[in-house]
């Protein structure tokens, strides 16, 4: 399939002429994916797990069924691996609360990087309070990517939990995984992978990272809002309590006692999002017949020139790696003297969509010595008439506000 015939796929492609560059924030969704959501309403909805009667049982297969491909897609080596969540947040605040609070101990030490999302970072700073553990920080250079001395610095044998984004939210920086996943083993640490800017973009295959935990939105990868999934390796997973308490988590509950059911049930209290479990069920399959071959195929195109007619812009500050072989599908950049939200909003009136702000890294705006930017971030249904919507909306806004700059 080429672009065109892949955006027909897209109806807000259809009822909205825009040029879509939000897709780090979330992507749009292809017909089948809409569609699946309709089909379970009208054929299968019922609560899964509950009813011995046809239509739940039912429900439960298409719920079980997401899990088994999910499982299938990153590679998991047991589909009770996989546990269900609303998304990455919920992912990452469940692995905090269930893992970091039961087995951190005081002077023990937490590694993360400037670089990770106020998800994988605001629970560490709560968690290693209430434990007396400490919160480190690998630090980049500038080139926007984690040198090794500081991986080999800071994970140490006091480092129990590392937690690193794959790629970077704000940046687009590739960080190295796998070797800050094999520097952390070495000395007995776990690792957390924030995947949710990469898996959209690349095969992840967790058993070749032998990444301990891993997480992703569903929503950034052309399924529903609110589903997420959770990998954690099974031997960590079976000893780990649940973090919400309630129906289809237990086993017994007695007055004062309770046991709680088996994997994947224990973590995955009340009922739950199946129409969206459906949904990411048929957007692994469409991701899968584009095929990651093709969609970086696609992206490291359009990629590739965005970086190079931004990088002709004077008047841009850009943030991004010069090493294009590290550098995903995000470009954070801002006009020189303009705040983010003014230039967000007349790129808005050219039907140019972006995202300002500080993107849930506040740490690494501080860091960068800037409050906020502005960020296009791209899919494989983007084509370079869209980089070019872009950069004529950007000289238009140039030239709306440059008499005020030096002032």
């Amino acid at each position: 399939m080429n672009v065109e015939e892949i955006r027909k796929d897209f109806p807000i492609f259809e009822n909205r002429k825009i040029a879509y560059l939000d897709n780090g924030a979330t992507t749009q969704k292809p017909v089948q994916v809409i569609n699946s959501m309709k089909e379970f309403y009208e054929k299968y909805n019922a609560n899964p797990h509950r009813g011995a009667y046809t239509l739940s049982l039912e429900a439960t297969e298409i719920y079980e069924n997401a899990r088994k491909k999910v499982a299938s897609f990153i590679n998991a080596k047991h589909a009770e691996e996989i546990i269900f969540s609303k998304n990455a947040t919920e992912s990452l605040n469940l692995i905090a609360y269930s893992y970091g609070m039961e087995n951190l101990k005081k002077d023990d030490e937490v590694v993360i990087s400037i670089m990770e999302h106020h998800s994988n970072l605001v629970p560490w700073q709560k968690i290693t309070k209430v434990t007396g553990s400490k919160l480190k920080y690998m630090y980049i250079n500038d080139e926007f990517e984690i040198p090794d001395e500081e991986i080999e610095n800071k994970i140490t044998s006091k480092t129990k939990i590392v937690g690193i984004t794959h790629v970077s939210n704000s940046l687009g920086t590739i960080n190295d995984v796998k070797k800050i996943i094999k520097c952390a083993h070495k000395v007995g640490a776990i690792v957390i992978v924030d995947a949710s800017q990469s898996i959209p973009h690349m095969k992840i295959d967790v058993q070749q990272l032998d990444a301990d935990f891993l997480v992703f939105s569903g929503h950034k990868m052309l399924s529903p809002l609110g589903i997420g999934v959770l990998y954690g390796k099974k031997s960590l997973l079976e000893k780990m309590t649940p973090f919400l308490m309630g129906g289809d988590m237990i086993e017994y509950v007695y007055e004062q006692d309770t046991t709680f059911a088996p994997l994947p049930n224990k973590f995955e209290a009340g009922t739950q999002n199946v129409e969206g479990a459906y949904g990411l069920d048929v957007a692994i399959d469409y991701i899968q017949k584009i095929g990651y071959d093709k969609i970086q195929e696609i992206e490291s195109e359009v990629v590739s020139y965005a970086r190079d007619e931004l990088s002709k812009l004077e008047f841009l500050d850009l943030y991004l790696t010069p090493n294009k072989e590290n550098h995903s599908s995000v470009i954070s950049f801002n006009i020189k003297g303009v705040h983010p939200h003014d230039v967000a909003s007349i790129l808005d009136t050219e039907g140019v969509c972006v995202r300002s702000g500080n993107h849930c890294t506040q740490p690494l705006m501080r860091f960068l010595k800037i409050d906020s930017t502005c960020r296009a971030s791209f899919y494989f249904y983007n084509t370079k008439e869209d980089v070019d919507r872009l950069v004529k909306a950007l000289n238009k806004a140039y030239n709306m506000f440059k008499k005020y700059i030096n002032k």
